[in-house]
């Protein structure tokens, strides 16, 4: 088995994520996600019966009753162990995916592990293990992926792209040469699917085309528009000169209505997942609509987490509701419906 070196600084930095997270407002300042440029056609004769509409999806051979991915946020630390169970609770109760947050800190040190399990309480659910793919740079390999995905019984394993992030980070891993190689021999050897995703400034679509062609089957675009990680290390800063680094990235990113565009059309045979920015069940459905499979949020289920999970089920129950009604309007009685809708561009209609 690969060593890999424990990194000190692991647990300090994922509570300061969720902290800074919580108590700070790390929002891109000026870019937005751009799906305010996409309107759909209302249908004020719709033929369907809204009861009947048909929110189910099945990915990766789970069927979910609502295409409402709780993106990956934290683990490795106590307060993110009660955030995950509390979430995956609601996920199973409401039958949606969960990713967890990247598992460095529970290969680095395992009995950080219970941390991130969350089986027993979510025993149906998409589950969705996480590991930085620059780890493959810094010591890991499949067997650190295939612990990763074992000891939290995940259905697949996202590995994270952050180069910006990693190099605003003091402490950051910032080689990320030679990666596509490395992440195809994942590909090849794990037993589950392998989604790459970026952290919240897009993928572009030469990237689309070459992690397509390692092999991965899904892609999560995070794009730019929503927490910007840039601010998040900006709050971490440890000196005037890397505040003022940070800084001006606040909004760097390919917004996520354009990364999901691009994406579509430069790997048209990978799943994709879009995040970034998502905050309403509308805003869900035109990501749908522009070719996505599931559409994921974090901020506002880790806040919603970090209060109760009553009110965790009340925004799974008012994202899936909105949906439910913009499918309604739009005349699209199914996911697969939804997905053959037109999006048009605001001003247009």
């Amino acid at each position: 088995m690969t060593k890999v070196t424990p990194s000190p600084q692991t647990k300090h930095r994922k509570a300061d994520h969720i902290r800074i997270n919580l108590e700070e407002d790390v929002q891109s300042p000026r870019l937005t996600t751009g799906l305010a440029r996409w309107r759909f056609m209302h249908q004020a004769v719709p033929e369907l019966d809204f009861a009947a509409i048909d929110t189910r999806v099945t990915v990766f051979g789970r069927t979910l009753a609502s295409p409402i991915l709780i993106s990956s946020m934290t683990g490795g630390t106590p307060r993110a162990r009660t955030i995950n169970r509390t979430l995956a609770r609601a996920a199973q109760e409401a039958r949606i995916a969960m990713g967890v947050g990247s598992q460095r800190a529970m290969i680095e040190a395992p009995d950080l592990a219970p941390t991130f399990q969350v089986r027993d309480v979510a025993p149906d659910i998409l589950l969705l293990a996480n590991l930085g793919a620059v780890q493959l740079n810094y010591g890991y390999g499949v067997d650190e992926c295939r612990r990763a995905v074992e000891q939290i019984q995940a259905d697949a394993l996202i590995l994270h792209l952050n180069p910006l992030q990693e190099a605003l980070q003091p402490e950051g891993d910032g080689n990320f040469t030679g990666l596509l190689a490395k992440i195809e021999a994942v590909c090849a050897a794990l037993e589950v699917p392998v989604i790459a995703k970026e952290v919240g400034w897009g993928i572009s679509p030469r990237a689309a085309r070459q992690l397509a062609d390692a092999g991965v089957a899904a892609i999560d675009v995070a794009g730019a528009g929503g927490t910007s990680w840039s601010e998040v290390e900006r709050h971490r800063a440890e000196s005037a000169v890397q505040e003022g680094v940070a800084r001006a990235f606040a909004d760097w990113g390919i917004p996520t209505a354009e990364t999901l565009r691009h994406v579509r059309q430069a790997a048209p045979d990978v799943l994709i997942f879009a995040s970034g920015g998502l905050r309403d069940g509308v805003e869900i459905a035109k990501c749908l609509a522009l070719g996505a499979e599931l559409g994921g949020l974090a901020g506002p289920f880790l806040k919603a987490a970090d209060r109760s999970e009553d009110t965790v089920r009340a925004l799974i129950e008012e994202l899936t509701l909105q949906l439910r009604v913009t499918m309604f309007a739009a005349g699209a009685g199914s996911i697969a419906e939804l997905q053959r809708t037109p999006l048009y561009p605001a001003g247009s209609l």
